[in-house]
């Protein structure tokens, strides 16, 4: 892994991103965001999480974080192995779930390829952490982790869309309890 991708410094904000396995549009169905938003809500209350900006999109999540308490790289493993297995079993369990056996056959597959794993992988291992050292460069990932929905044609306008800061930061609230860039 490039030395460009740790977190050296947890006093620091860091733009994270991570993916599902092979990008699969899993989290196309609310009962599966839903999921990632309560997990980050543990995560805050329980683990010293602060959330600045936040957008889950079908594939992938982004996040502006930081921490209080727990080290970032420490809660994001247990966010993500939590939800990996929440996740997995939600679409196991969803009769609803069109691509129900194609997806798990998806994660099966990702998960024999690595050790790690019992059975599953949910998530690409990485989250390319990026240490956020200026306001030109914080500036620069809200606005893109606003607009993604945008350019992905999920909504008009970034506070239209429900599963972002964005609302917060048009003056309303949102999903998540969050802390603002100044």
């Amino acid at each position: 892994m490039s030395r460009n991708y740790k977190i050296r410094d947890q006093s620091k904000l860091y733009f994270v991103s991570y993916a599902t396995v092979n990008w699969i549009d899993v989290l196309i169905r609310p009962v599966y965001k839903d999921i990632v938003v309560e997990s980050l809500k543990y995560c805050i209350e329980n683990k010293g999480l602060e959330i600045y900006t936040w957008c889950i999109m079908t594939s992938h999540v982004h996040l502006i974080i930081g921490s209080r308490q727990d080290k970032i790289e420490y809660i994001l493993r247990d966010h993500k192995r939590h939800t990996s297995k929440e996740i997995t079993k939600a679409i196991s369990d969803n009769p609803q779930e069109s691509r129900r056996e194609w997806i798990l056959w998806m994660l099966e597959g990702a998960g024999k390829k690595n050790s790690n794993n019992e059975t599953y992988q949910f998530w690409q291992q990485n989250n390319n952490p990026i240490e956020l050292s200026t306001n030109k460069m914080m500036d620069q990932k809200l606005d893109y982790i606003h607009q993604n929905p945008v350019k992905e044609g999920f909504c008009w306008e970034p506070q239209e869309y429900k599963y972002s800061s964005a609302i917060d930061y048009a003056g309303g609230k949102g999903l998540l309890p969050i802390l603002f860039i100044e």
